[in-house]
């Protein structure tokens, strides 16, 4: 055998072990796994509904302050700095830890991240404190992706990753417009109070509902990192980084847009953003149910029909009723990507899944922030609000093309 049918050998091993899950015998019983799944989603909508309504409350928290609303920003910024850290560092560093006890862990992590953002005396303390509190993020939802395809019925590995992910998308519909009411009506501290109280409710889900997890393997740090050593890994965290930049470069200047181009009324700004949320709840669904029966070719739908959406807001955005829509489509046919690339990651990983797998919520992270630097570079070159979606579109195809070379890639090796 050589060396080359040897490296392929051991990665189709690897995908079978992660796509069977676990044996029939050793298998919760439905309603357990359901449970389980429901804590890990729970998890995740507290952590979607922290990142996204910090936003929100961007202008409160400067008044409260007493600094500009820009300075302000930089606590978006120390959030999105500890995803990208605390994605490969701790799932380096953590490799051995039993996959239960990193969960709860990790979201003990994150409950006292935001109760210290509650407490903060001073803006350098609240800088600190969103930055603990986004540490835990990459870290989380990477390994609550490997515990659902490990828990997963045959053939549902993805569909299984999809529902954790939900409480992401419901985050976008229920808690962050929620939390950015409580926040603007009590002061902005409650709503983190009200994160915090999310995550704590998270960890007494998982210490009843999450099974012990014993067969799942725990590896080592040096093991872990042999995935930046792929080619195929970095290929889709670039799918993420480019081609989830162009939605970010529509979603952060979404209210401007949607006020100043559209028309819309301002006060109806939090149900343009819940249109968004719905189409993500969607399309993180469908996304599940694309993957697991087409793979990288249903990824690369949701990736192409991204870049349309994005190229069509363009001339959608100037009516509101048709600026909703597609609001709506974006967000349906971002989303669906998500799934298919989280499972990837998975499987070209080999035996590195934990760094692999986290390291795709800090590509989202750098995705956001290039998409944000984009759109507003367009728009203070005087391009307009319509801008972002035009350059967005162009960063999907780049997605796209990224895709399509890691796909022939995958063909020439199998030949």
């Amino acid at each position: 055998m050589t060396g080359t049918d040897s490296a392929l050998a051991r990665v189709s091993a690897v995908r079978g072990k992660v796509s069977s899950g676990l044996s029939v015998s050793h298998r919760p019983h439905s309603t357990r796994r359901k449970l389980a799944m429901l804590a890990l989603s729970i998890g995740g909508f507290g952590i979607g509904t922290t990142e996204f309504a910090s936003m929100g409350l961007l202008p409160d928290i400067a008044t409260t302050m007493g600094i500009s609303e820009p300075s302000a920003g930089h606590m978006i910024s120390a959030y999105a700095l500890g995803v990208v850290v605390g994605a490969p560092t701790i799932a380096a560093l953590a490799a051995r830890v039993p996959r239960r006890m990193l969960l709860l862990a990790l979201m003990v992590a994150f409950t006292l991240g935001n109760l210290g953002t509650v407490f903060a005396p001073s803006f350098n303390e609240l800088v600190a404190s969103r930055f603990v509190a986004g540490l835990p993020h990459g870290a989380y939802f990477g390994v609550a992706a490997l515990v659902a395809a490990h828990l997963a019925e045959p053939g549902k590995r993805a569909k299984a990753v999809a529902m954790v992910m939900m409480g992401l998308s419901v985050a976008n519909v229920v808690g962050v417009p929620v939390a950015t009411w409580i926040g603007q009506a009590l002061g902005w501290r409650s709503a983190f109070t009200l994160v915090a109280v999310i995550g704590a409710l998270t960890v007494a889900a998982l210490v009843l509902w999450m099974p012990r997890l014993d067969a799942m393997p725990t590896t080592s740090p040096i093991t872990e990192l042999g995935a930046l050593r792929r080619s195929q890994v970095w290929m889709t965290l670039f799918v993420g980084i480019v081609g989830f930049g162009g939605m970010f470069a529509v979603y952060t200047y979404i209210a401007s847009t949607l006020t100043d181009v559209a028309g819309l009324a301002r006060a109806l700004v939090p149900v343009a953003l819940m249109i968004y949320g719905l189409g993500m709840v969607v399309g993180n669904y469908a996304g599940g149910w694309l993957a697991d029966r087409y793979q990288l070719k249903g990824t690369f739908v949701g990736l192409a029909a991204t870049a349309v959406f994005l190229a069509v807001f363009v001339v959608a955005a100037h009516n509101p009723i048709t600026a909703l829509l597609v609001v709506f489509l974006i967000g349906a046919s971002g989303s669906s990507v998500v799934p298919g690339l989280q499972t990837r990651l998975m499987d070209v990983a080999e035996d590195a899944q934990t760094l692999a797998a986290s390291l795709n919520h800090a590509a989202f992270n750098l995705a956001n922030a290039i998409g944000a630097a984009v759109g507003g570079a367009v728009i203070a070159a005087g391009f307009g609000y319509t801008a972002p979606a035009a350059v967005g579109s162009g960063l999907a195809v780049a997605g796209l093309g990224v895709l399509a070379t890691a796909m022939w890639m995958d063909k020439r090796s199998a030949a």
